[in-house]
């Protein structure tokens, strides 16, 4: 029976219009994790019952994703990481690298590249994940760092159920693996072979890796931080970082076609510390809503918040409706648009009139009854605008770069502009009985976009395809500088208290998806899990982040379950529509808690067939 077949029959409870659940909403008093594969959920929750932390829970669970999900994230990835100790303001560790001292648009200008790589070694930028999650146990957590990463240990060391996604993709790539990347084919493809769908898969040399951190983190002292901090150091000033500066400046094949080697150092390793940030917020319908900076696209949640606000129109809340959806998603062109001009890891970027009502209010007039295929960036403070060439370029003819979608190495694995689903990134939720709350999004490192460090068992990450080979943009590339990151966790606050934390795979998706969860669970009053398993849409008319950087202008991709009247009505009024699967557009999770009662609730998305939340 065909997966969908079977979640339509699951869904049975009708709530309303449109919300019904394919389980059941959790809830509990002791502790919640929602994570996008059961095993990460559950390490995490053992963390919670061995007494520890919302931190702790995040930080087993993140290792074990790592290992579990290993075609959607890695080690040497990334992890923007949203914290809130109960009644504290949010805070943001970010976990996102920057680029080497030697990654400057002269060099790859000088390799004959119009755009940075979508994978292999030129693409790298330094490994954020591990040393952030390394802060955050350090600063946050209550457990010890062997307690906590055990249950990553046991499953790299013994095996665990490898997923039939990622058996597709190493199939996708066993010849690129085989003929171009060896170290990557004696990791995924042993005795040269395709591993079988759910057997039991283990990774001995990243177990070794792992227990080598803790080994090393316990010879500092007995202290529970000093061994943490001692591991941090091994990572990027000892065995790890050795490893990263031999191997990391070889020359392989990329998605350019040639081969490329990367300019990541032992230098630039140890130079590196995930720094705390505080989060950009706005207020909507009594909540308060946080995000990442400028670095991420967290802020076009906010400024889509904004624009809704500004419309003061009830009706247009509502993604259920033809009416709601359009004006949702034209409001989102208009904050993804801002974001392609304005966003970066700059420190000129005009957060606070981006962010202002009264920027939201000039913006919203250019919602019309008709769908937009325009690239409408606006001038906060009276500032011009500035677009890629090659973004302006894509924005007018909409063009398709034929066979590249073939390139399993290329962008982010996540629903591709056609609607077929490639996989996702990652995510976890964790709220604790004392009302601490995690949310982040790990991603990069996946097992296709570069090779393999043979001592270590990882591969770098390619986060650097977000940058620009063209001066003076925000996401130019930079030596120091943060790529514009897509990923972006959410924590939502009312009263000073934190209350909610979700977030999605999915790219440029990510916060689309969100936007529509928020709207039906704060404004439309579903639950948890009735608003995440409704019926979602994106728009693919903006520029996209990943290699090789391609837009729809009017583009709308949309589950079929949103209805036939709606998404005739979405067509009439100039949207070129796509139909994904009826299952296939995010994988949410989220954690809730009510400060009045200590009432905590969790779900978890079924698309995919892998997330889970777990709770008690």
């Amino acid at each position: 029976m065909p997966a969908s077949t079977y979640l339509h029959r699951l869904a049975v409870r009708q709530c309303g219009p449109m919300a019904f659940t394919t389980r059941p909403t959790l809830r509990g008093t002791f502790g919640m994790v929602s994570s996008t594969h059961w095993l990460a959920s559950q390490s995490a929750m053992r963390m919670l019952e061995l007494g520890g932390n919302a931190a702790d829970g995040a930080v087993a669970a993140a290792f074990v994703l790592h290992i579990v999900e290993p075609h959607l994230n890695g080690p040497g990835g990334d992890a923007p990481i949203m914290y809130a100790a109960a009644g504290d303001e949010p805070e943001v560790l970010s976990g996102q690298g920057p680029a080497p001292a030697a990654a400057t648009i002269e060099h790859y200008r000088s390799q004959g590249l119009e755009l940075v790589p979508g994978a292999g070694p030129l693409a790298a930028v330094l490994p954020g994940a591990v040393p952030a999650w390394l802060k955050l146990l350090s600063e946050r957590g209550t457990l010890p760092l062997r307690t906590v990463l055990e249950p990553a240990i046991g499953y790299a060391r013994h095996g665990h159920p490898l997923s039939p996604d990622a058996v597709h993709t190493i199939t996708s790539v066993r010849d690129l693996f085989t003929d171009d990347w060896p170290t990557s084919a004696q990791v995924w493809l042993p005795g040269g072979q395709i591993p079988a769908a759910n057997a039991l898969f283990a990774n001995p040399t990243w177990a070794d890796t792992l227990e080598r951190l803790v080994t090393e983190g316990e010879a500092v002292g007995a202290g529970r931080e000093q061994q943490v901090d001692g591991a941090r150091q091994a990572w990027s000033r000892g065995f790890v970082a050795e490893a990263i500066d031999a191997f990391a400046r070889k020359p392989f094949r990329d998605s350019s076609g040639d081969a490329h080697a990367g300019t990541m150092t032992a230098e630039d390793l140890a130079a590196y510390e995930p720094p705390w940030e505080p989060a950009f917020t706005v207020d909507f319908a009594g909540y308060t809503v946080a995000k990442t900076g400028p670095w991420g696209q967290g802020p076009v949640l906010l400024q889509t918040l904004r624009l809704l606000q500004a419309l003061d129109e009830p009706a247009a809340l509502d993604p259920s409706t033809e009416h709601g959806a359009h004006t949702i998603t034209e409001a989102l062109k208009l904050a993804f648009a801002d974001r392609e001009a304005w966003y970066g890891d700059v420190p000129d970027v005009p957060m606070a009139t981006l962010l202002s009502r009264e920027y939201a209010a000039e913006r919203v007039k250019l919602i019309g009854a008709e769908a937009s295929a325009e690239l409408r960036p606006g001038s906060p403070d009276g500032r011009q605008p500035r677009i890629s060439q090659y973004a302006q370029e894509q924005a007018r003819v909409g063009r398709r770069r034929l066979g590249l979608e073939q390139d399993a190495t290329v962008g982010e694995p996540t629903v591709r502009p056609d609607g077929v689903t490639r996989g996702d990134t990652c995510h976890v939720d964790v709220v604790d009985r004392w009302g601490t709350m995690v949310s982040a999004t790990p991603s990069g490192g996946w097992l296709q976009s570069s090779p393999t460090v043979p001592e270590l068992g990882f591969c770098l990450g390619s986060r650097g395809q977000m940058f620009w080979l063209e001066e003076g943009l925000p996401t130019s590339l930079a030596p120091g500088r943060r790529p514009r990151t897509t990923l972006t966790p959410t924590l939502v606050s009312r009263d000073g208290q934190a209350v909610l934390a979700c977030g999605s795979p999915g790219g440029d998706q990510q916060d689309q998806w969100q936007l529509l969860f928020l709207l039906r669970h704060l404004v439309g009053g579903l639950d948890l899990q009735e608003a995440i398993d409704a019926p979602a849409f994106n728009t693919t008319s903006l520029p996209g982040s990943f290699y090789p950087r391609e837009m729809t202008p009017a583009g709308l991709v949309a589950e079929p379950r949103l209805g036939e009247e709606v998404l005739a009505g979405l067509e009439r009024r100039g949207h070129r529509l796509t139909l994904s699967g009826p299952w296939t557009q995010g994988r949410l999770c989220a954690v809730e808690r009510d400060p009045a009662t200590g009432m905590l609730s969790a779900g978890a998305n079924p698309r995919g067939m892998h997330g889970y939340a777990v709770g008690r």
